[in-house]
């Protein structure tokens, strides 16, 4: 067990709430589209902001927490181990941990810290993690005891990353997927309840940053993978995976030729055989498009709708994100590509320590929940938006909750509760109450 674990617990003392409830079990959300099911969430932010429930000490890393009733589990680095962490999803008091040692490496002026969320399986009663060093580990939610364990540079073979590995696992069914990335085995599926390696599909291109997500094409089951590791020259690009056989339907190379280049942000499947790929260094974003032989082609493309590692939305036929690094929020149409606005949001001013400061938004992330959506800036700043192609980007509230830079985590929202993920200055997990009172 960690020792000194410590948590702070506020007073309750809201109304009676209202919210129906809906997991986070994985990234993404719980339909790996950055959607929540909440409803009876608040039509606007208190004055003087959300109201915080508690908050929880963690070390470094950038990896968002997962929610499955009332357990929460996220994954940090300090005093040298990576710590696998289980919290009352209402209280912040520690359930258990799992910590183990891992060597800490530095690219960029940058250092090594857990990119890769936990995945629930509520069907084994399971929490999968995958840690920079390659650790791939099942551990009972109940008890945080190990169910089976991997290690994928060991198992598989090499795959050159720049921080370490950072995409998140896929539960399908009975099947955990994972953007391995090694030699003969790009993308492999692992039994969810032993851990037996079901299938191996191989293809040059290694490891990326960004997760594979469930989609349809031709009326089956599908996996994107958004594949590319750190190579001199750079490959890579979206692969197309039958989840039952591992077969590789087709491939479609999308990278910059850019060494420094990563591909971060997850494919967005916009509709049966459609999906969206983007990234940040050159090539921007495309809309890959299949046909009935599933063989894939490029509908169009944008060199706008760049982004790093900030999933995009799709919703009502359009996709949002912000492109680039300086926090341009842009909107287009999904079926033709056509440019909708852009929002630079440089007349934007949040409260702060008394006064008044205009803030940008960066790299900033976006979660729609209860018609309306959120968003946070890599400053920390929490905004709810008012988003349509016709009337542009509408801020509703604004929130400041804290001042720290790399705020990178998407925010999760599950069961009445808006969780924060602080990664500098005193790091951090925060909870606040945003369930809408009882009338």
């Amino acid at each position: 067990m960690i020792s000194r674990c410590f948590f702070v617990l506020l007073a309750l003392s809201a109304p009676v709430a209202t919210a129906r409830g809906g997991d986070w079990p994985h990234f993404l959300g719980p339909n790996h589209d950055l959607h929540s099911v909440e409803t009876g969430l608040i039509q606007s932010f208190p004055e003087g902001g959300l109201k915080k429930l508690w908050e929880f000490p963690r070390g470094e890393g950038h990896a968002a927490p997962v929610v499955l009733g009332d357990a929460l589990v996220f994954i940090h680095q300090r005093d040298g181990k990576e710590i696998v962490q289980c919290l009352d999803a209402a209280t912040g008091q520690p359930r258990w941990d799992h910590a183990y040692p891992v060597d800490i490496g530095h690219s960029y002026g940058v250092s090594d810290a857990p990119r890769s969320s936990p995945v629930i399986d509520s069907a084994t009663g399971l929490v999968f993690t995958l840690g920079n060093d390659s650790d791939l580990i099942a551990l009972h939610l109940d008890t945080g005891k190990i169910a089976w364990k991997k290690n994928l540079t060991k198992d598989f073979g090499e795959a050159p990353f720049f921080f370490g590995r950072g995409s998140c696992p896929l539960v399908l069914g009975k099947r955990l997927i994972v953007n391995v990335g090694a030699a003969g085995a790009c993308v492999v599926a692992f039994d969810t309840a032993t851990g037996e390696v079901l299938w191996k599909a191989a293809h040059d291109w290694n490891g990326s940053y960004a997760s594979p997500v469930p989609g349809k094409v031709n009326g089956t089951d599908r996996v994107f993978v958004l594949a590319g590791g750190m190579t001199d020259p750079p490959h890579g690009g979206l692969i197309s995976v039958d989840p039952e056989t591992g077969h590789i339907d087709d491939a479609v190379p999308w990278r910059s030729k850019m060494f420094a280049s990563v591909l971060a942000a997850s494919p967005v499947p916009c509709g049966e055989n459609r999906v969206f790929i983007t990234e940040d260094y050159g090539e921007g974003g495309a809309m890959i498009e299949f046909d009935e032989n599933f063989k894939a082609r490029i509908a169009w493309r944008t060199g706008d709708l760049g982004c790093q590692f900030q999933t995009p939305i799709y919703h009502d036929g359009h996709l949002y994100g912000f492109g680039g690094t300086a926090g341009l929020l842009l909107c287009y149409e999904a079926e033709f590509g056509a440019y909708r606005f852009s929002e630079p949001f440089i007349r934007l001013l949040v409260s702060w320590d008394g006064r008044e400061l205009p803030m940008t938004l960066g790299k900033a992330s976006l979660v729609h929940a209860g018609g309306v959506f959120w968003c946070q800036g890599e400053n920390g700043t929490l905004l709810r938006l008012d988003l349509s192609p016709q009337g542009g980007a509408r801020v509703l509230d604004s929130f400041q909750p804290f001042y720290a830079p790399s705020t990178w985590a998407p925010p999760v929202i599950a069961n009445g509760r808006l969780y924060v993920n602080q990664n500098a200055m005193e790091p951090r997990l925060i909870c606040f109450d945003v369930r809408a009172a009882e009338k």
